[in-house]
C-alpha cells in the first residue's frame, strides 16, 4: 500500500514537472522583477550594477540564483548580488562563485559590500566582471 502511494505521488509530480521543462524562463525580466522589488536606495544600486555587468560582459545571461539575481556563463552562475534585505545587512552584496576566474595567489575577494555605486565603483566592478569570464 505504501508503494502504491509513492507511486501514486510520483506520477501527480510528473505532469507538473514535464509542463515546466516546456516553458521558456525569461531570465532578464526575472531580474528586472527582482530589482525593482528592492527598496530605494538599492534599487537604483541594482539597477546601475545590473547594466554595468552586462555591458562589461554581454556574454553572461541573467537568471535568478536562489531570488538573487545573477549572471551565468554556460548554465553556471559566475557573480549575483543581493539586496541588504535578504539578510537583514546594511549594505547590497557584490559576490563572485568560484567560476569566476579571478584568482591571485592563494587568497583573493569573493565578494564586496556597496553602500553607493559611484563612477569609480563601476569601473572596478566592470573590470573584475570581464576579468571573471575572461
Amino acid at each position: 500500500m505504501a508503494d502504491e502511494g509513492a507511486a501514486q505521488g510520483a506520477s501527480q509530480r510528473r505532469p507538473r514537472a514535464s509542463s515546466r521543462a516546456g516553458t521558456k524562463v525569461d531570465g532578464a525580466a526575472q531580474v528586472r522583477e527582482a530589482i525593482a522589488a528592492l527598496s530605494e536606495p538599492w534599487r537604483s544600486i541594482a539597477e546601475r550594477l545590473d547594466a554595468v555587468i552586462r555591458s562589461a560582459a554581454p556574454e553572461l545571461v541573467p537568471r535568478l540564483w536562489y531570488g538573487m539575481p545573477a549572471y551565468a556563463k554556460d548554465g553556471k552562475v559566475v557573480c549575483f548580488f543581493r539586496g541588504p534585505d535578504r539578510f537583514d545587512e546594511r549594505y547590497l552584496t557584490f559576490g563572485f562563485n568560484d567560476v569566476a576566474r579571478l584568482d591571485e595567489g592563494a587568497m583573493w575577494p569573493v565578494a564586496f559590500a556597496l553602500v553607493a555605486l559611484t563612477p569609480a565603483e563601476e569601473v572596478r566592478i566592470a573590470e573584475l566582471v570581464r576579468r571573471a569570464v575572461r
